[in-house]
């Protein structure tokens, strides 16, 4: 089954009841018995829910996984998968990485004994050399948020194989549409479904994807326990949402091309990281092993001047201030102070995340009116 017909049918049927085509929105937090312990495969909602079961299925079969688990959100997600550790555990994980994955990493889970350490994964060298015998999960990002690196996801599965070492890869800015780790060998796959698989910027999820049956059992058990779970009317919401997300990445990709193209050629701007772009230094990875480039573009102006990147993106009219991407909407925003306000500046730095880079989360609209509306925006500061 290709991809554009997963998107519709896979893990889906008409309601057995009706022969309603859409999966309906079981609103109920339990399920009548027959007798004590027999009943038709729900009990409580926390554990089950038929909505949520359709969901896990089709996200399931978009990553060519075996098993799908929804949760509140990516960071949720995140969590459940960081309970599979124990205190003295250590993770690897990629040092240009979503604000809010730092946080948990370092300001939560390194109280419970579970440290972790960032590095540059563009070179598997640097991965190799921290690896030690408390080593347990290679967390990776590609692309990375917000700089657009490309990780090798043969080489950084490989590694885990051979070290004995789980590896998540973080696919939230490709999307399954664009990229499939677990073809290239990874153990989990996570996405903030809020953005590309939502795609209308009207939910809030994350979801686990996994092809090892006990894996998913643990996973499963603690989604159960701890109860981080969506509502049905957001398991609909997602449904609805992945049923266009070939359209909808096909669109907003080839905008993001454009756009880059476009900033690259202005005379403010300075580095645009994009990895569609010939001279990203990641270009032939992504080739590789993603579909397309995706619909992020990042970019930092001349001489890193702040109030400029302020008056640009307090200027945009279509490029909407916010946080979040994914959605049919173009959003602008600034790492720094907002998606990545939570990591230190030295690292940041470090990681050459500059003050002045603003990140485009490219949307559907018209590319007309979009790259003219960068213009006036560049122009007017």
């Amino acid at each position: 089954m290709k991809f554009e017909t997963k998107v519709i049918h896979a893990g889906i049927t008409p309601d057995p009841s009706t022969g309603a085509i859409m999966t309906p929105i079981y609103q109920t937090s339990t399920f009548v018995q027959q007798s004590p312990g027999q009943h038709q495969g729900y009990e409580y909602a926390r554990t089950h829910n038929p909505t949520r079961t359709v969901l896990q299925n089709n996200l399931a079969a978009l990553e060519n996984g075996k098993h799908g688990l929804a949760y509140a959100s990516g960071l949720a997600a995140m969590d459940a998968i960081m309970k599979l550790f124990k205190p003295g555990d250590e993770i690897i994980a990629t040092n240009d990485l979503y604000g809010g994955s730092y946080r948990l990493l370092r300001q939560v889970y390194e109280s419970y004994g579970i440290h972790t350490t960032f590095t540059d994964m563009t070179d598997i060298d640097n991965v190799r050399s921290l690896i030690n015998g408390q080593t347990k999960l290679i967390w990776v990002e590609t692309p990375t948020n917000p700089l657009l690196n490309i990780i090798d996801l043969e080489a950084i599965c490989a590694l885990g194989k051979e070290k004995n070492l789980l590896v998540c890869v973080d696919n939230t800015f490709a999307s399954p549409y664009l990229q499939n780790p677990l073809d290239f060998g990874a153990d989990l796959v996570t996405h903030s479904a809020t953005k590309y698989i939502g795609g209308h910027s009207d939910l809030v999820m994350g979801v686990v994807i996994v092809n090892d049956d006990g894996l998913a059992e643990r996973l499963a058990f603690i989604q159960n326990a701890v109860g981080a779970v969506p509502g049905p009317q957001d398991c609909f919401l997602a449904l609805r949402g992945i049923k266009t997300l070939p359209l909808r990445m096909d669109r907003a990709c080839e905008n993001a091309v454009k756009i880059a193209e476009f900033l690259t050629g202005h005379d403010l701007v300075g580095d645009v990281f994009y990895p569609g772009l010939p001279d990203h230094p990641g270009h032939e990875i992504a080739t590789r092993q993603m579909k397309a480039y995706g619909a992020m573009v990042s970019f930092n102006l001349k001489n890193d001047d702040m109030e400029k990147a302020t008056r640009i993106m307090s200027s945009t009219r279509y490029f909407m201030l916010a946080e979040s991407l994914g959605g049919v909407e173009s959003l602008i925003g600034h790492p720094p102070s907002m998606t990545h306000g939570s990591i230190p500046r030295e690292e940041r730095l470090a990681a050459r995340l500059k003050d002045s880079t603003i990140r485009l989360s490219v949307g559907v609209e018209h590319i007309d009116d979009l790259i003219e509306d960068l213009d006036q925006a560049l122009n007017r500061s």
